[in-house]
């Protein structure tokens, strides 16, 4: 399965919903932001030198960690390099070998936002509940629906708010918050999902939620 974490604009937590969305689904994250690479980088070869075609899929995912991930180089050059069309090979090729991947996806409309989600069986659509942030957001979910991806889940971010019928309505699709919190916020600094930092916050248990809900669209 390929799901695809998306967002209307960038800093509304985008990067830290894949990293604790591929932690619960024991998924390979894959940064997939070519220009505004976000999840943590590492040693070796990254989704820059596979998508020039200088590395395979497989010898860039990065065991051994608390993720299993795919990282992105963070140069303008390494991303005017590459092949933005072949990331659909490339994810089907780590699929194949894990079973499941959760793709950091640009924000917004850039040019190469649609791949990841046409490639995609689902999406997750991550916002901030304001309105400039959920204005941009519908844009994203027009474009989901543009080329038939289905979206699980709205995650609100960094936010206490109860009453999210609205929200929901209007994105068509249930709404999950996820409150502001400095344990979710070290651990995203560290690199590490927050059920590794501490497993009974409340982070932790709205993370799983969201696993659920995606593993219910498997079934």
């Amino acid at each position: 399965m390929i799901v695809a974490v998306t967002a209307g604009k960038g800093g509304v937590g985008k990067s830290t919903v894949t990293l604790n969305l591929a932690a619960e689904l024991d998924a390979v994250a894959v940064d997939a932001d070519l220009s505004m690479a976000d999840l943590p980088a590492g040693r070796g070869p990254d989704l820059h030198d596979v998508l020039a075609g200088r590395a395979d899929p497989l010898e860039a995912v990065h065991d051994g960690g608390p993720v299993s991930l795919l990282p992105c180089g963070r140069s303008l050059a390494g991303a005017r390099a590459t092949d933005p069309a072949a990331l659909e090979d490339v994810l089907s090729r780590i699929v194949t070998s894990y079973g499941c991947v959760v793709v950091d996806c640009p924000a917004g409309l850039r040019s190469d936002a649609g791949v990841p989600l046409l490639a995609a069986d689902a999406c997750v659509l991550v916002a901030r509940p304001t309105e400039p942030a959920l204005a941009d957001a519908m844009r994203v979910r027009e474009l989901a629906r543009t080329v038939e991806t289905p979206l699980v889940r709205v995650v609100l971010n960094r936010t206490a708010r109860t009453d999210t019928d609205d929200i929901a309505d209007a994105l068509g699709a249930p709404v999950l918050t996820v409150s502001e919190s400095d344990t979710l916020a070290r651990a995203q600094r560290a690199g590490h999902p927050v059920r590794t930092v501490q497993p009974d916050c409340p982070a932790a248990a709205q993370f799983e939620k969201l696993a659920d809900a995606v593993h219910s669209t498997r079934s």
